[in-house]
């Protein structure tokens, strides 16, 4: 853990499929040791906790730079005192994760959806631009508006949530209620189960019902296209809240090149409000999947 050029950052990304670290050089944004892991959420906060205790010695240990700081994003909310406050996919509400982790070195909570914008705006697609918003898709869908290089995180820390909410839907004929959660269909699980509940077989995520699109299976490409095109005009509607320069896309469906990504950016800007908006710039994340992990390592740090 010593010797080296410089100090760096523990960065840890802990997502509801995997949790990736790495040790980054805070001044370039490098990444000079990784490794990933599954998180395995269904064993229950006190597991996932342990595993990224370990996995956070592992890379001290592996690194011939001093590690002055760990940074942590989770995929929950997050207050401003950098309390979590919710237990999706996993509950560390209870559990002294700070604590635990800060008997290794100094550390940062942050919502992971914040960290990935903050890796971004310091060196992604985000750099230069004053105003921007990133909007990841995995296995969740939120959101995190980005001001002169910082994530807004709201009076609470709980500035997020964009598709996680029923929308109240009425037919005018029949006066059924449709209350359809965007997040329930436009997220990798919520593909992957819709795919398996039409055709009967299981598949190991969305990569794969993407994968079976572009090969031509019309179940898959019609599950994809349908999803992409219902969560365009919520897009869209944060842009016409928040009038950004750009929309930076992240998590796996959101940087997945092909159908899902090109009909979510044709939906969204076909539900822009301003005309002079509607050729607004849509972008993969710069850092791909990493920006967590380095967005995570840049927590608290200026």
């Amino acid at each position: 853990m010593m010797g080296g050029a410089g100090a760096g950052v523990l960065g840890i990304d802990v997502g509801g499929t995997k949790i990736a670290a790495g040790v980054v050089d805070p001044a370039t944004g490098a990444i000079l040791a990784r490794e990933t892991i599954a998180t395995g959420a269904a064993r229950g906060g006190p597991a996932v906790l342990a595993d990224t205790l370990d996995l956070a010695r592992r890379l001290l240990e592996a690194t011939d730079r001093r590690v002055i700081r760990i940074g942590v994003g989770v995929p929950q909310l997050v207050d401003n005192a950098g309390r979590i406050r919710s237990a999706y996919n996993f509950d560390w509400t209870d559990l002294p994760v700070r604590e635990r982790l800060s008997t290794l070195a100094p550390t940062t909570i942050e919502s992971d959806v914040r960290a990935a914008a903050r890796g971004e705006a310091r060196f992604g697609a985000g750099k230069g631009r004053r105003i921007f918003t990133y909007v990841t898709i995995g296995t969740g869908v939120s959101y995190c508006l980005v001001i002169d290089g910082r994530p807004h995180a709201g009076a609470n820390g709980f500035a997020i949530h964009f598709a996680s909410s029923a929308l109240h839907v009425p037919c005018e004929a029949c006066g059924h209620v449709n209350v359809p959660v965007l997040e329930e269909i436009a997220s990798g699980p919520a593909i992957s189960a819709a795919y398996a509940q039409r055709t009967g077989r299981s598949v190991g995520g969305a990569a794969d019902v993407l994968a079976a699109a572009t090969s031509g299976d019309a179940i898959a490409s019609d599950l994809v296209t349908a999803a992409a095109r219902q969560l365009g005009p919520l897009v869209a509607l944060v842009v016409n809240m928040l009038d950004p320069e750009a929309v930076v896309l992240g998590g796996g469906l959101g940087l997945a090149p092909g159908a899902y990504r090109e009909e979510l950016i044709a939906s969204t800007h076909a539900h822009i409000w301003a005309d002079a908006c509607r050729g607004l710039p849509i972008l993969p994340a710069a850092l791909g999947i990493d920006a967590g992990l380095i967005g995570a390592a840049l927590a608290n740090c200026g």
